[in-house]
């Protein structure tokens, strides 16, 4: 379905793409590009493998290279650092790094390529759990992911828009996904935080034992938008699907826009490229697992919130939509 999706809502655009390289028409832009993505077995590490294949199959004067990290927080500090050209983070962690608020101190000079997909925040329990909300996770131990990731920032909004104080009334463990499944598993950890398709290899994995639920989470919005304004959280409602996981029934939970993004100082024709690829390989960037990501149309992936698109994206978008 999802895939049928993407090729009507890509179809109508691929003849205007096809004539849309008259600006760099010769054998495209050249230079190394680093993608920052996430965790090994995750699904910014998923996509981010994909789209260097598609750039590299378009550009072949482009060197890509995949780069590993904790998530979100990680990349915006990597590309700030100058250490990757473009990185992946939530929408929640990029306009708060734009604005200088959150984890980071000060503005970070950000700008997007697109929206490219939205993560679904996935909250765990084991399957003989008595836990059903979040706020039954007091006195439980929980791992909300990476340090550095995007999603420790909104699992310790969680809790405290449950009511829970982080380290008081619950007891919060940075782990990476492997490593929270294994405690999982052992009976260390009672809930594990995950975000990003549907389903995850981290989650299926634990499928047979010792089996999960997922909590209800899309009640916490209001308490989460507090503040922000609906449009201004970057967080909405979507429901993962009865039958993800192995006996799991449908689960209303909150999505997060995932941003492509780059420095001011990327240049245009790098930038316009990349665009290209989003638009015109848009089945192709689809990880052959997920279920659950709503990808790749235009008008999402101009629909960046507070960063504002790079100019050679603005090129390339004008060139293809209009």
């Amino acid at each position: 379905m999802l895939r049928a999706a993407l090729g009507t809502a890509c179809g109508g655009l691929l003849a205007a793409a096809a004539a849309a390289d008259a600006r760099y028409a010769d054998r495209g832009p050249e230079g190394r590009l680093r993608i920052a993505t996430g965790e090994t077995d995750g699904f910014y590490a998923a996509f981010g493998r994909l789209l260097a294949e598609q750039v590299t199959a378009a550009w072949p004067r482009m060197s890509c290279e995949v780069l590993h990290s904790e998530g979100s927080v990680a990349n915006v500090r990597l590309l700030q650092g100058r250490g990757a050209e473009v990185a992946l983070a939530l929408a929640d962690i990029a306009w708060a790094a734009y604005g200088g608020s959150g984890p980071f101190g000060r503005p970070v000079p950000l700008r997007a390529i697109g929206r490219v997909y939205e993560n679904y925040v996935q909250l765990a329990v084991r399957a003989d759990a008595r836990i059903r909300t979040v706020a039954g996770l007091a006195g439980h131990t929980v791992s909300l992911g990476a340090p550095a990731s995007g999603g420790a920032v909104l699992g310790d909004r969680l809790l405290r828009a449950a009511g829970l104080t982080p380290g008081t009334d619950v007891h919060v463990r940075h782990l990476l996904m492997p490593e929270a499944a294994r405690a999982m598993r052992d009976g260390t950890v009672d809930a594990l935080l995950v975000a990003g398709g549907v389903p995850l290899p981290v989650l299926s994995g634990l499928d047979a034992r010792p089996g999960i639920r997922l909590l209800p989470l899309a009640g916490l919005l209001p308490r989460l938008r507090a503040g922000t304004g609906r449009s201004g959280s970057g967080l909405e409602a979507v429901t993962v699907p009865a039958g993800a996981y192995r006996g799991t029934p449908e689960v209303a939970t909150i999505g997060v826009a995932n941003l492509l993004l780059c420095r001011p100082d990327l240049p245009e024709p790098v930038a316009a490229a990349l665009t290209r690829v989003l638009v015109r390989h848009a089945t192709r960037l689809v990880p052959s697992t997920a279920l659950g990501t709503q990808f790749l149309d235009v008008r999402s992936l101009i629909s960046t919130g507070v960063v504002p698109l790079h100019p050679g994206a603005v090129v390339a978008y004008r060139e293809l939509h209009g």
